[in-house]
């Protein structure tokens, strides 16, 4: 089979999974691939990312490592059969990989939640807010790449899976652009707020006790809780985390944050006074 010259983070968290499973198998990947009839080298491919495995495989491998919990076999074969070459495509080779993944991720999620301490969040944000933003970076964007990252970004919003996002008052308040544009970004996340898949929190300056995180929280849901996927930017781009440990983390995280916040009508109502104020 020929091997991918570049897998995606779906493919990266399928074999991820499929190691974690032979592991906990207490199995050798030499073990596995006699379970199988392939060669050490391409059950490391397989292991790796570098190929795929079909159903009857993925449910060989299953059954061989005795794991009995059907709805994660379920949704690790839907992950090792989907065939789609989704919008996101079209920027292969345009942008940095991390856009297509987080754009695929989206795809199959069953949920999005979101903490933001410093920006609107990129599924609630207007064109000229988000050209702003971007802009902002160092070093400078290309003017086309900065137009392409806007047009990938409000392409994203098409979501419709539930989203929860958690913003602080400072997200609210720091201009990225001109105060026009901040006041058309408010007026946005109003409107975008009162849709039925979308809840809006805000965490006021105001608020005793408050320590926070401080630190964006993006979390993706899988097909299983097992197959959600926190995303976080560090210091050399984006960085997917699947460990049920840290996962562990980032969603009691959100817990925390939702806790902290204004209900979805206080909050609608915080926002409307941020935006007379402009």
């Amino acid at each position: 089979m020929v091997l991918r010259r570049e897998p995606t983070a779906r493919h990266l968290r399928l074999a991820a999974e499929l190691r974690r499973l032979r592991e906990a198998a207490g199995l050798s990947a030499t073990e596995a691939a006699a379970l199988l009839g392939v060669n050490r080298v391409q059950m490391s491919h397989i292991e790796s990312g570098l190929t795929g495995v079909s159903e009857q495989r993925l449910r060989r491998l299953a059954s061989h490592y005795a794991c009995t919990y059907g709805d994660l076999i379920d949704g690790l074969v839907a992950m090792a059969v989907d065939r789609t070459r989704g919008w996101w495509e079209e920027y292969r080779g345009r942008l940095p990989s991390s856009f297509l993944d987080i754009a695929e991720l989206e795809h199959h999620a069953t949920y999005r939640r979101d903490v933001e301490f410093l920006f609107i969040p990129g599924l609630l944000q207007t064109p000229d807010y988000a050209r702003a933003a971007f802009s902002s970076r160092v070093p400078e964007l290309p003017q086309t790449e900065l137009e392409l990252r806007v047009q990938h970004r409000l392409e994203r919003q098409r979501i419709t899976v539930p989203y929860e996002a958690v913003v602080h008052e400072a997200a609210l308040r720091i201009r990225p652009g001109d105060r026009a544009a901040s006041r058309k970004q408010l007026a946005h996340v109003l409107e975008r707020s009162e849709a039925d898949h979308i809840t809006m929190r805000v965490i006021p300056f105001d608020l005793d006790g408050f320590g926070g995180t401080w630190s964006t929280v993006m979390l993706v849901g899988g097909a299983v809780p097992r197959l959600d996927t926190a995303v976080r930017d560090a210091p050399h781009g984006t960085a997917f985390v699947d460990s049920e440990a840290q996962l562990h983390v980032f969603r009691t995280l959100f817990r925390r944050m939702k806790a902290a916040s204004l209900d979805p009508e206080r909050s609608r109502d915080f926002i409307h006074r941020l935006a007379k104020e402009l």
